[in-house]
């Protein structure tokens, strides 16, 4: 398991080329191979971490407040998203409150990480879940994005 300043390094250029990838312009419906495998890295990195601690309950507490707050991140940046139909494809693309909602969610979740670790009897593991967070936080995003975009499908268009 790599240790706690791997894991941030990891989680700090992962969420990098998220907040790069958010800032383009991308179509809304792609399949999320991007999402599936961070999630399914971020699970095998909290579980190795698990396996090597017993969590104590305010550890395990801290650790879904952190999920929590992952996904109410998420929401928030699928608002902040431009969504917009062309040539029959949903497209969508951050902006600079988008970015700054990562920024500022990364850092509550390094808050939670350093809470966890001195709760926990083993260092590392707040910091272990840093990928899963920023899947958590995706999941999120893109539920709310495509729900915004199946909305605006639904509403009457004004053109008469």
């Amino acid at each position: 398991m790599p240790n706690t300043f791997d894991n941030i390094l990891i989680g700090l250029v992962v969420l990098t080329w998220l907040m790069w990838r958010q800032l383009q312009p991308r179509r809304a419906d792609r399949p999320p191979v991007v999402l599936l495998a961070i999630s399914a890295l971020g699970a095998a990195s909290l579980g190795f971490a698990i396996a090597k601690t017993t969590p104590t309950s305010a550890a395990i507490l801290l650790l879904t407040a952190s999920f929590v707050i992952a996904g109410g991140f998420g929401v928030a940046r699928g608002y902040t998203m431009r969504t917009w139909r062309a040539e029959g494809t949903w497209w969508r693309q951050g902006n600079w409150l988008t970015a700054a909602l990562w920024l500022i969610s990364f850092g509550i979740h390094l808050g939670l990480d350093f809470a966890v670790d001195a709760v926990n009897s083993t260092r590392g593991l707040g910091s272990a879940s840093i990928l899963l967070y920023l899947a958590v936080s995706l999941i999120a995003q893109r539920i709310t994005v495509r729900h915004r975009s199946q909305d605006a499908l639904r509403k009457p268009s004004n053109a008469a």
